[in-house]
């Protein structure tokens, strides 16, 4: 159960930009036939649930263009090339997308993002002991910031409000660990 059964036979890179990488292999596949396996490559991303002492949670909601539609979701983002230390990647984001510090910081696990397409992984963390300040967005983002009760978030992610996978585990994972 756990062999690769796919043999790598050629490479290609067809696209890239800052964000993304597109990559395009030949392959032989599990049933013997050779064929082409294109793969979205990402750096890791973050993903952060920020608590604040009203046991109320930070979501942040932005037009998703991908999708068409407005999303509320956790604090979100990817990692800069050469950025190694996820917890500063998600400082940093918590503080662009919602001008918010935290003082203390516990991993929630990773979850992998659409893995039959993409290699993206993002790392969970849950934030507490929490300063408000001023949200630095990046210049192509314009983000709302809405601070919710813990239930009613976990709720919004159960019934389909906040739907985006990252903040869905995030929000299910953190109801268990915060008193």
């Amino acid at each position: 159960m756990g062999s690769n059964p796919w043999k790598t036979l050629g490479s290609r890179v067809v696209y890239e930009n800052a964000w993304l990488r597109l990559r395009e292999d030949a392959v032989l596949r599990p049933d013997g036939n050779q064929g082409i396996y294109s793969v979205v490559e990402l750096r890791p991303s973050v993903g952060v649930v920020a608590v604040n002492d009203a046991r109320q949670v930070l979501l942040v909601g932005q037009w998703r263009y991908p999708v068409g539609r407005y999303s509320w979701e956790i604090p979100r983002g990817g990692s800069a090339v050469g950025e190694v230390d996820l917890v500063e990647v998600a400082q940093r984001e918590l503080l662009e997308e919602a001008g918010v510090r935290a003082r203390s910081w516990r991993p929630l696990g990773k979850v992998d993002v659409n893995n039959g397409v993409t290699n993206d992984v993002e790392h969970l963390f849950l934030a507490t002991h929490l300063e408000c300040g001023s949200p630095r967005p990046d210049p192509e983002e314009e983000i709302a910031v809405r601070w919710v009760a813990l239930d009613a978030a976990v709720e919004m992610a159960r019934n389909g409000e906040v739907s985006e996978v990252c903040s869905v585990a995030a929000l299910l994972i953190a109801e268990r660990l915060v008193n």
